[in-house]
């Protein structure tokens, strides 16, 4: 077959000279640009030929108004944009959404918003359909999204359990309440007995289900479960959340501590106090993203495979957006590993 030279024309191609170049009709030109449905192969074979001849690129909107997509992902974090901006927990989220996406040429789009404050004003994006789907991550109880999207009917995946409307939509998690009760009987077979936890926000499944996991080794072994403070996930909320709990229970030989970011600022305030980590007293974070391997000492910690999740949920999201059944939410709970360490 003739190699035909088309002549450049002017200013940006049309879907007209892809439709004339191809031989086929416009209608039929738009769909197998659009989606390929009801396309031959070989008209397909034509237009993509067409399409790469002409250099021809799809207007975004004309391609919205065919396929009733946006080609865009969102993600939404309910926090303050200095804690996303500077917690390891959101670049991995990131990271692991956008390969995903990058694979499908989807954009991602991240929502930032206030626990509370923002609500209402996502809500009314989301439900505008500016996205095809959201994933959500950093979740709090009173912010009720798991209900709000399941209502208007979005496809969402939530990274972690949601507090409410769990039982409406998908989830990717890791087995929280397993790790913090693996790290405690770590140190309770290390000889600790009198171990303290630094919990997080009330207000969050993850850090409810660690705080359980704690007590749940702690009563199997008949140790007290009174030595508990919480902080909010962040460096400086370990610091105060620490000092506090060896104000209170200076005779503590174990600390565990519900991130790895709370335990780089616990394990500042036991420099400070002159306690010895491991000797005085040992330490266990969770998460293992980056954080935990640049203390001193280096942090023994629970790991939670955040790239991986978001890896799993993105395509458990795409999975919905592309029409397979949703109706029975999937529930995917990851278990955790210990990853030993100096400070335990």
């Amino acid at each position: 077959m003739a190699r035909v030279s088309i002549p450049p024309a002017a200013g940006s191609p049309t879907l007209d000279e892809v439709a004339r170049v191809a031989g086929v009709s416009r209608a039929t030109a738009s769909r197998a640009i659009n989606g390929g449905q009801r396309v031959s192969a070989r008209a397909q074979s034509a237009v993509d030929l067409a399409v790469r001849t002409l250099g021809y690129v799809p207007n975004p909107a004309a391609r919205s108004l065919v396929t009733r997509r946006t080609d865009s992902i969102a993600v939404l974090v309910p926090e303050p944009d200095d804690r996303v901006f500077s917690d390891p927990f959101f670049a991995g989220t990131l990271r692991g959404v956008n390969r995903v996406l990058s694979e499908r040429d989807i954009q991602l789009v991240l929502l930032l918003a206030r626990p509370g404050a923002d609500t209402a004003r996502t809500l009314r994006y989301l439900t505008n359909r500016h996205v095809d789907g959201a994933i959500v991550t950093s979740h709090h109880r009173d912010d009720r999204l798991a209900e709000h999207l399941a209502d208007i009917g979005l496809p969402c995946v939530f990274g972690g359990r949601p507090w409410t409307g769990g039982d409406r939509v998908a989830y990717v998690d890791v087995d929280n309440a397993a790790g913090e009760r693996e790290a405690t009987e770590l140190l309770i077979a290390r000889g600790c007995r009198r171990i303290g936890t630094v919990a997080g926000p009330t207000d969050m499944t993850a850090a409810a289900d660690r705080l359980a996991g704690w007590r749940q080794a702690m009563a199997e072994a008949g140790l007290p479960t009174d030595a508990v403070e919480h902080g909010d996930f962040t460096e400086d909320s370990g610091v105060v959340a620490t000092r506090a709990l060896m104000e209170r229970h200076p005779d503590l030989d174990g600390l565990v501590v519900a991130s790895d970011l709370m335990a780089a600022g616990a394990l500042k305030v036991l420099a400070e106090l002159g306690r010895r980590v491991p000797d005085d007293i040992a330490v266990i974070g969770f998460d293992d993203l980056g954080v935990a391997e640049r203390t001193t000492p280096p942090l023994t910690t629970v790991r939670q495979p955040v790239v991986e999740m978001a890896e799993r949920a993105t395509r458990l999201l795409l999975e919905r957006v592309d029409g397979v059944d949703g109706s029975h939410p999937v529930r995917i709970v990851i278990p955790p590993t210990v990853v030993k360490r100096d400070s335990a």
